[in-house]
């Protein structure tokens, strides 16, 4: 019927999915709390021997270095942040374009396309451009982020999700589904210029950061 309209539906969006790549050509986020929670309940029945195979039985319980010890050994810094936090962020003026990535390391095109990522803010860095990158992982894989990061050459301060699923991924983007990698690209005023999901080759990161560098309204 003209004129009728139509409510939009809740999206159940949430940043949990599976680390692998399906017939779309990126990791969708689905079911990594579930199989994250099998793996406890495989890892149990282990050690009662009901099974031969799953993750292994922790072993007893020895003195851990403190979490700031740790994080001292791994040059990258990852500090916690929220949607409301990083809008701030693209918003603050500090550079002329802002690029977030958001991915995790258990995510396969998120690892493929991180070199070129990395690359294309370095090559930029000079002209204004500020890389964003905010991880996915949960909070007991911040050492494994710390060392891709590391291993990228990604040494700048770098970010964690800390807020659940739907208000992160809402507050970031309504069209996002949730699906890893994201890249949105802002402008100096914090304005979004574009946003896709998905993997992104070289040619890809290099044409949009060009053409928000010199946007209309940027600084020059």
């Amino acid at each position: 019927m003209r004129g009728a309209r139509h409510e939009p539906r809740p999206r159940p969006a949430r940043l949990t999915a599976f680390g692998h790549a399906d017939d779309t050509g990126y990791g969708m986020l689905r079911f990594m709390r579930q199989v994250r929670d099998t793996s406890l309940l495989v890892s149990l029945l282990f050690v009662t021997g009901v099974v031969g195979c799953g993750r292994a039985a922790k072993p007893p319980k020895t003195h851990q270095p403190a979490a700031s010890a740790v994080a001292a050994a791994d040059s990258a810094v990852v500090l916690p942040i929220d949607a409301a936090g990083l809008r701030a962020r693209v918003a603050d003026g500090a550079a002329r374009a802002t690029l977030v990535n958001v991915w995790a390391t258990w995510c396969g095109p998120c690892r493929e396309e991180f070199p070129a990522l990395v690359a294309v803010a370095r090559r930029h860095r000079a002209e204004g451009l500020r890389l964003l990158l905010v991880s996915g992982d949960f909070g007991d894989q911040l050492p494994a982020t710390r060392r891709f990061l590391e291993a990228n050459g990604a040494r700048d301060t770098s970010f964690y999700k800390d807020e659940p699923d739907m208000p992160f991924i809402n507050g970031l983007h309504p069209a996002w589904s949730g699906a890893l990698p994201a890249t949105l690209l802002y402008d100096a005023h914090g304005r979004l210029l574009e946003f896709w999901e998905g993997g992104a080759d070289s040619a890809r990161f290099e044409r949009a950061v060009t053409n928000a560098l010199h946007a209309k309204g940027n600084p020059s």
